[in-house]
């Protein structure tokens, strides 16, 4: 058994996904639980996730949020969705309950209401933060800095069942519309060995770097060798030293984790053979191995 979550604030969703899996919970229970209750945390909008993140240019708050199952390889997805607080459990629905696997803008609000969820007024998915820091943008064109990103979190339950889900309000201010990597697979997200990246959504998708992580294990790298590969490969793409904002953190079947990033990038991880979660953290450029 085993549970990782990307950035620092993740820390108490991993207690979260600990507790429920000692206690013998599915993978992908345990991650749709700790992803929702961080989406409809009003403070942990400030890291750009949920209920209380930023909203987009027009001053609406839109999320996207995805789910994907290892075992046996189901994925569901919504993105641009208005009004609900809980974006991953719609995701869920659309992995079970619909015959596609990605609804966006319109027609996943339909899809999450024709399902029992409640569409909440845009004033009920701002915070004081957020809706300040938007009065701000449009008075001052002042952006907002540091704080984010996606939440990704992963569980290996004691089946061996593995289970990835991303949650994040997106770019602050961004164009209505607008999509980033996080609910597009194998780009934000990817379960087989699983694998979740952050960081700039518009950028990473063009690499498919979860999907790359995943087939590097597949071939026999540890979670850490093929992150490490991936973020090197981008680097020489793009070329130079320098790379856009990414991190990268992977899961194997036995409960190792791996990681890799652009930039000083913190994770919570905890194992069956870890009496507690621990944070870790990772430099530019630099990868850890558990």
């Amino acid at each position: 058994m085993a549970a990782v979550g990307t950035w620092a604030f993740s820390r108490p969703a991993v207690e979260r996904m600990r507790c429920m899996l000692l206690a013998g919970q599915n993978a992908t229970d345990v991650v749709e639980t700790a992803v929702a209750e961080v989406e409809d945390d009003v403070d942990t909008g400030r890291h750009i996730v949920g209920r209380g993140g930023y909203p987009n240019s027009k001053g609406v708050v839109e999320c996207d949020a995805a789910i994907m199952e290892g075992v046996p390889g189901r994925f569901g997805a919504v993105a641009a969705l208005r009004g609900i607080a809980q974006p991953c459990r719609v995701a869920r629905k659309v992995m079970e309950k619909s015959p596609h696997s990605l609804l966006v803008g319109d027609g996943a609000e339909a899809f999450a209401q024709e399902l029992g969820f409640t569409s909440e007024p845009n004033a009920n998915m701002l915070s004081d933060h957020s809706d300040t820091a938007y009065r701000e943008y449009l008075e001052k064109n002042k952006p907002v800095r540091g704080g984010h990103d996606t939440i990704g979190l992963i569980a290996l339950d004691l089946s061996g069942n593995i289970t990835v889900g991303v949650s994040t309000s997106g770019a602050p201010f961004k164009s209505p519309g607008r999509v980033g990597d996080s609910p597009l697979p194998g780009c934000g997200l990817y379960a087989d060995h699983t694998v979740s990246s952050t960081g700039d959504g518009d950028k990473i998708m063009c690499f498919c770097p979860s999907f790359h992580v995943v087939q590097l294990m597949r071939q026999g790298s540890s979670p850490n060798e093929a992150c490490h590969a991936v973020l090197a490969d981008i680097q020489r793409r793009i070329g130079g030293d320098k790379c856009f904002e990414i991190g990268l953190i992977s899961l194997n079947m036995k409960g190792e984790v791996g990681a890799a990033s652009s930039v000083e990038f913190p994770y919570a991880f905890w194992n069956q053979g870890l009496s507690s979660v621990e944070e870790l953290v990772i430099n530019q450029q630099k990868s850890i191995n558990v």
